[in-house]
């Protein structure tokens, strides 16, 4: 398989909106709360189970500074500073957990195809999707939330 990359949310985009409280890019107010179910923080993209952990709900574009369309989006972090996840070759374990969707895009946000996976048994789908010409990088997503986790791409 050829090499890929997990790209999770900066460090400063989050701290962004921890110090503001507000949206980066939008102003929109941060929601802070309590997490009432499994969540996982964009920044570690680890998968936290709710235990009294605080989180932070604010509005993101996954596309910003890749594609001239927004979509922009909920998304979670802590509401704690937290270390990004370095994903080289590696995929967040605790993501795994969690039914996925896989949003393969071309230039121009053109989505190219659309793969599920429950069973954590991801690599054979990021080498597949990855391997096609018309395919630049991947958006993992919640299949049952729908929301917006992390990019991928070729190494």
């Amino acid at each position: 398989m050829a090499g890929y990359r997990v790209i999770a949310m900066t460090e400063e985009l989050a701290e962004e909106a921890r110090a503001t409280r507000r949206s980066p890019g939008y102003g929109h107010p941060v929601n802070e709360e309590v997490a009432d179910g499994p969540w996982p923080c964009r920044v570690c993209l680890e998968r936290k189970e709710p235990h009294g952990e605080r989180r932070l709900l604010f509005t993101y574009d996954a596309f910003h500074g890749h594609e001239e369309l927004p979509l922009p989006g909920p998304v979670y972090v802590h509401e704690q500073p937290c270390t990004r996840f370095a994903g080289e070759n590696r995929f967040p374990d605790d993501l795994r957990r969690a039914p996925l969707t896989f949003n393969a895009y071309g230039r121009g946000r053109r989505l190219r195809a659309q793969e599920y996976v429950a069973d954590g048994r991801v690599e054979p789908v990021i080498a597949d999707l990855l391997a096609r010409s018309d395919v630049d990088y991947l958006h993992l997503r919640s299949t049952s939330a729908g929301c917006y986790l992390a990019r991928i791409e070729r190494a």
